[in-house]
């Protein structure tokens, strides 16, 4: 796949912003923020119909067994999982 390199120019309070969220939910950087971001714009997830009702119960589930385990401690720490 080839891939073509663009700038973008960001306010600094939204590069600032854009930065804090991208710490806060274990993004490597601000670039693969705004990917991610263009990308659920443009493909949107469609969990509903990738999982049924049981896979959907079994995930909540697990989240909810984890956290109360202290195995994940909230959604930040959920977000960097699953973005490792």
């Amino acid at each position: 796949m080839a891939y073509k390199q663009i700038n973008l120019s960001l306010s600094e309070s939204m590069r600032l912003k854009a930065q804090a969220y991208a710490d806060k939910y274990g993004f490597k950087n601000i670039q693969e923020l705004a990917t991610e971001a263009l990308r659920e714009k443009i493909f949107p997830a469609k969990y509903d119909e990738d999982f049924t009702p049981e896979q959907v119960a079994k995930i909540e589930l697990l989240l909810k067994t984890s956290i109360e385990k202290g195995d994940v401690v909230g959604e930040e720490e959920i977000m960097k999982i699953l973005r490792s």
